[in-house]
């Protein structure tokens, strides 16, 4: 079992916007389990917050931008693949600004920045979504593609080709996410110098300097040219030398634009809200085809989680006569027939609905539905298998139903149906207090969900 991880302390970072310009002070906080990726701009009222989620992108030019009621966070790929890459699941990103600050181009800031303070172990589960099949993509204008396929680690390979001499084609792979750090996270943004003279002559990129991306050269530049561009950046000492790298720079790796695409990659997908296994290949991608692809992926997501996961109905490993033993329920309040699963984190009971059920004489008898309150219930019970299962002498103690959070409807059970009952434990039980997430389902389709709280109560004591 793999555990979700914060930051140990936060931190601050300063540095100008790509695109705007702004001098944003950026400070990354700890978040509780569960909490996901969350942006705070303190500069407004309120200071509103913006989750994290590919379903808020409202623009992937040169960058992906998040929006939610009028406020945006520009360039948001960086920030979130450094965090998504150190395996960091829950964090608060609080900006004084409208953009992230572009620094070296690169993770290379954040990830320092992030070994500082440390990671910090959480309680609950890393909710990993597994690819179960593959999973191809395609965006004919822009000539990009990607499939991805099962794997048991997050796992990725990138081709670009630019049809530039100088850029040519390029691959990059990562095996997993612990090579993320020492092979993707230092890898700057590029750009063509034809680009970024436009760009400026149109008045954008208005943080962008030579120093927080690679500037490729791939044509001849004259002269006239040069003292053009010296005059375009500010910077009267800018050198080109043939064809190469603006100012001669130096890439970190031969194949660095490659990489920072896959790093590109990780911070949008980062998006999808939930750590990803499986094996992305992408060819020629972009912000606007990660993005897409995003997006497709949240929606396999959200498929299936409507839809249950394999059960052996056939098993039976606590029968009713196991199950009166340990709850006090007896008919017709007994919602319990079977478990057929148990361990120390998870419990999978059934109810079998008949019409003879006594609640549908007056619930709406002429179409009988099971009431909403009493599949809770079904599930509370079927939960308290699970409590009294890490008990030595369950037979002396009782468990009561305090609380449910984001309690959900979405499918009617009637007579007839096998209402399966799948309780999770979300943390430790302490001081007899038990937190699980409770599922239950029909014809492998998700009914009702919620999260509920129950505590282990000695008979004596009650």
């Amino acid at each position: 079992m793999e555990l979700q991880q914060t930051l140990k302390d936060n931190f601050s970072i300063q540095g100008k916007g790509l695109h705007t310009g702004h001098v944003v002070t950026l400070k990354i906080h700890p978040a509780p389990d569960n909490f996901g990726y969350k942006f705070k701009r303190i500069d407004l009222e309120g200071q509103p917050i913006i989750k994290a989620d590919v379903d808020l992108v409202i623009s992937t030019d040169r960058g992906t931008t998040l929006e939610k009621d009028g406020v945006r966070v520009h360039t948001t790929e960086h920030v979130l693949a450094s965090l998504y890459g150190m395996g960091i699941d829950n964090a608060l990103i609080e900006l004084d600004g409208d953009e992230i600050p572009i620094l070296d181009g690169s993770c290379k800031p954040f990830i320092e920045k992030i070994n500082e303070v440390g990671i910090a172990v959480q309680t609950a589960e890393k909710n990993f979504f597994y690819l179960k099949e593959n999973l191809k993509y395609e965006n004919e204008e822009k000539g990009a593609e990607i499939l991805a396929v099962p794997d048991q680690e997050f796992r990725a390979t990138v081709m670009v080709d630019y049809k530039s001499p100088l850029l040519g084609t390029q691959h990059a792979s990562m095996y997993h996410l612990g090579e993320f750090e020492k092979e993707i996270s230092s890898c700057r943004t590029f750009v063509f110098l034809r680009e970024v003279e436009m760009l400026l002559k149109q008045g954008l990129i208005k943080g962008g300097d030579i120093d927080n991306a690679i500037v490729m050269v791939d044509e001849p530049v004259s002269d006239e040219k040069l003292k053009e561009l010296k005059e375009l950046f500010n910077k009267p000492d800018i050198e080109v030398q043939g064809i190469g790298m603006l100012n001669n720079l130096k890439l970190r790796f031969e194949n660095e634009p490659a990489r920072h695409k896959l790093l590109d990659i990780i911070g949008d997908i980062a998006l999808i809200g939930r750590p990803l296994k499986g094996h992305i290949l992408a060819a020629r991608p972009g912000h606007k085809t990660n993005v897409e692809f995003a997006k497709f992926l949240k929606e396999k997501i959200k498929k299936e989680k409507n839809t249950s996961p394999l059960f052996d109905l056939n098993k039976t490993v606590k029968n009713i006569d196991d199950i009166k033993r340990l709850l006090p329920h007896r008919h017709p309040f007994l919602l319990v027939d079977r478990i057929i699963e148990l361990n120390n984190e998870r419990v999978v009971g059934i109810k079998n609905v008949t019409h003879s059920e006594y609640f549908f004489k007056g619930h709406f008898p002429e179409y009988p539905v099971m009431p909403g309150v009493l599949i809770i219930e079904a599930m509370a019970q079927t939960g308290g298998i699970l409590a009294l299962n890490e008990v030595d002498d369950p037979e002396n103690y009782i468990t009561f139903f305090l609380k449910i959070d984001g309690a959900k409807f979405k499918q009617q059970v009637r007579p007839g149906d096998t209402l399966v009952m799948q309780m999770d434990l979300l943390q430790p039980i302490r001081r007899g207090l038990v937190q699980m997430q409770a599922r239950a389902y029909v014809r492998n389709l998700l009914v009702t969900e919620g999260i509920l709280t129950a505590q282990i109560v000695k008979k004596s004591d009650s």
